[in-house]
């Protein structure tokens, strides 16, 4: 029996002119004072105990720039946003309600949703994007009443089916405009015995995602140049604060910079989750394990950590993620506790016997690979069974080009729990115990 599923497809747009490019900011700058407004109101709404769907009528406001449709899908957008506000503290969690598109002073964030019967998007030799506007937009840049705003694709198209609200918003990071276009497809991999193998993650800030499948596969996302830019950005915003007058705290820069540094952070997060999850696609994977680090994120002595797990990395916003891209898939996420796998041996099951010097997992056993990688196969061991889990490919290690992860040349050094360095150590008595999650 078919099953039927969401994928996803992202493009690149381009507008044809500068006068398209102009039209286009202003239809999505529209957009966010729209969502701006409403959510407003709503926000006001609640804190005052009143109903947050009592509110004006914000399409009417908004129909001249950015058509009808158009306004009532944002309005929509902000709604799904409240409905799930409000899930989200019936089921106990501390969550606050949905924020605001920028502001004003410091510049909206430039995003919109057309709705599915509305857009026309062609892919080919010849790839364009056609999108409505307001009457008043229409007028002001000499279009035609009948005119939509034609834009130029960039990118091929992974899914085909039944199209589903566009995503439309500017990527300042890279400076470029992006589509994001949902479909629905039939697909029947969840019923193929294809769909059965399993992966775990382990989890990090030095290393992003160590992944372990039970088909042998490896993989590696390293951090560290991430993290470092991080961390470049963090300073120049504490050294900006440092100069401002007594009695301020922040400024049009300093706010900017953080804008900048969490759409970087969240840019490279989205595109780990995507490239990952297609590897495990293709490779049948129908259950992803990932680590509960919860009561491990809530205290720790180091200051830099924190930064990293809370900061950088953002545990829980990367669980959203991947939950999210999963499920478009097919494919299931859970969460388990991961205790000790960072301590253990994967060949011997030693705890206490055993060492970490960054990437480099030592055992008295004689046992020497990647730390990250070898404490992902533990955990997958644990949660598949280890009957399951056969001997490893060479990993592959991708690196983060401020666009895309591409695979490194140079594989993780020891990397595989299958490279056993059996009585090379030439340590004796006990080793220090590696620090457990």
């Amino acid at each position: 029996m078919s099953v039927v599923v969401r994928r996803t497809n992202t493009f690149a747009v381009r507008p044809l002119s500068e006068q398209d490019e102009q039209l286009l900011r202003e239809l999505l700058d529209a957009s966010a004072s729209l969502w701006n407004e409403l959510n407003y109101e709503r926000r006001r709404n609640f804190f005052d105990g009143e109903s947050v769907w009592d509110t004006a009528d914000y399409r009417k406001q908004y129909v001249g720039v950015l058509g009808s449709a158009t306004a009532q899908q944002v309005i929509r957008k902000n709604s799904e946003a409240w409905r799930s506000f409000f899930a989200a503290r019936e089921d106990g969690e501390d969550t606050a309600p949905p924020g605001y598109w920028g502001n004003e002073d410091d510049g909206r964030e430039l995003r919109t949703y057309i709705r599915n019967d509305q857009y026309t998007l062609e892919t080919g030799e010849r790839s364009r994007l056609e999108i409505p506007i307001g009457q008043d937009l229409k007028n002001e840049y000499g279009l035609g009443y009948h005119d939509r705003l034609r834009l130029e694709v960039a990118g091929d198209p992974n899914w085909e089916g039944e199209q589903g609200r566009l995503e439309l918003y500017y990527d300042e990071v890279d400076d470029t405009f992006r589509a994001i276009q949902p479909v629905t497809v039939p697909d029947s991999r969840r019923d193929s015995p294809l769909a059965e193998e399993s992966a775990a993650l382990d989890v990090g800030a030095n290393n992003l995602v160590a992944c372990t499948t039970t088909t042998g596969q490896q993989y590696l996302y390293e951090g560290r140049d991430l993290f470092a830019r991080f961390r470049e950005t963090t300073e120049e915003i504490a050294r900006l604060q440092s100069k401002l007058r007594e009695g301020r705290y922040s400024s049009r820069r300093i706010r900017r910079l953080y804008r900048k540094r969490t759409r970087r952070r969240d840019h490279a997060q989205d595109a780990l989750v995507r490239d990952l999850i297609e590897r495990l696609f293709e490779e049948g994977v129908a259950t992803v394990y990932v680590g509960d680090l919860t009561d491990v994120l809530s205290k720790h002595w180091s200051a830099e950590v924190n930064d990293k797990n809370h900061q950088f990395w953002a545990y829980r916003s990367f669980i959203d993620r991947l939950a999210t891209t999963a499920e478009e898939y097919g494919i299931t996420v859970e969460v388990r506790s991961e205790a000790y796998t960072t301590a253990e041996c994967p060949v011997c099951g030693e705890r206490e016997m055993t060492e970490r010097d960054g990437d480099v997992f030592r055992c008295l056993c004689g046992y020497e690979g990647h730390a990250d990688l070898g404490a992902s196969r533990t955990f997958l061991e644990r949660q598949a069974g280890e009957s399951e889990v056969g001997s490893m490919a060479r990993p592959v290690r991708l690196m983060w080009d401020d666009h895309n992860w591409s695979e490194s040349p140079r594989s993780p050094e020891r990397a595989s729990p299958n490279e056993e360095r059996t009585n090379r150590s030439t340590r004796t008595g006990k080793l220090a115990s590696v620090e457990t999650a």
